[in-house]
């Protein structure tokens, strides 16, 4: 078991609704992000923690850095809400992106059910030199415009697949 791990989250669309991306990066350069087809920038923000979840089940003291305050709020504040309200928002307006909400409900009470104490959100300042948010950005960028070449997909460096990221500097903005 891990003790402590720090991860960054992202989402990124082009155009919104259209072709999405999400990303996870952490502090050890290993990372993973997909590409949908059509989504929204809060659909790729809530699958970047979702999976940053989702990955990683053994660590016991997992920080998840994120830019986007919507994606903390679901998780920290509205979520249960949502679930308690019979998956309406406090107008009574149906809750948005509920399946991505119920799977991190899911991930949040699997935590929880093994002992672990829940992930510890935090909130960065997107676009002002966070390393780990600059190379998340950059890799749900990409796989946006994966997805606007019309392919869903998902990659990933745990397991060897995939290289890890050299997270010591930021990203070159000419990749992109």
């Amino acid at each position: 078991m891990t003790s402590r791990y720090v991860v960054a989250t992202d989402g990124a669309c082009k155009g919104n609704p259209g072709p999405t991306g999400w990303a996870w990066v952490g502090e050890d350069g290993h990372w993973a992000a997909g590409a949908l087809t059509e989504g929204t920038n809060n659909i790729g923000e809530l699958l970047g923690l979702l999976h940053a979840l989702e990955d990683h089940p053994e660590v016991d003291e997992l920080v998840v850095q994120a830019d986007s305050r919507y994606a903390i709020d679901t998780y920290v504040s509205w979520m249960d809400g949502h679930r308690r309200r019979g998956w309406k928002t406090s107008t009574g307006a149906p809750t948005k992106n509920r399946a991505i909400l119920e799977q991190l409900i899911a991930v949040r009470d699997a935590r929880r059910a093994a002992g672990l104490p829940d992930a510890v959100l935090e909130h960065v300042r997107g676009h002002r030199g966070h390393v780990l948010n600059e190379w998340a950005d950059e890799r749900a960028v990409r796989a946006a415009e994966h997805a606007a070449a019309g392919t869903a997909s998902a990659w990933s460096s745990l397991g060897g697949r995939h290289p890890q990221l050299d997270v010591s500097a930021a990203p070159s903005r000419t990749r992109r």
